[in-house]
């Protein structure tokens, strides 16, 4: 079996190697190595500050905002995860607090 390159694809090593050697060598994985970033120069860290402006806007433009059913069913999905939380708390306080009421008048 080949990838559309004409390379058979690398097969695992060790105990579950099905076929001899792997095809994966050194000049291959050099070739796939991704390239080393270039450090930035230090004299424009950033932008600068005139610069955020323009890039929250453009960040913003990328975000999905929810529509105002889905924003309603969240906001009651909260609320009830709230109310049970709310519940389990207030029971388990009561519960501690007639546990110890019962060791300390016992």
């Amino acid at each position: 079996m080949t990838n559309p390159n004409g390379q058979t694809p690398a097969q695992p090593t060790g105990k579950r190697q099905l076929q001899g050697t792997s095809p994966v060598s050194s000049s291959s994985y050099e070739e796939k190595r991704a390239p080393a970033k270039q450090e930035r120069d230090e004299d424009t860290p950033g932008g600068g500050i005139g610069a955020f402006p323009g890039e929250v806007a453009s960040e913003m433009k990328k975000v999905i905002w929810p529509t105002g059913r889905q924003m309603l069913n969240y906001t009651l999905i909260v609320f009830a995860f709230l109310i049970v939380t709310t519940l389990l708390m207030w029971g388990t306080d009561l519960l501690g607090a007639k546990l110890v009421e019962w060791t300390l008048i016992r």
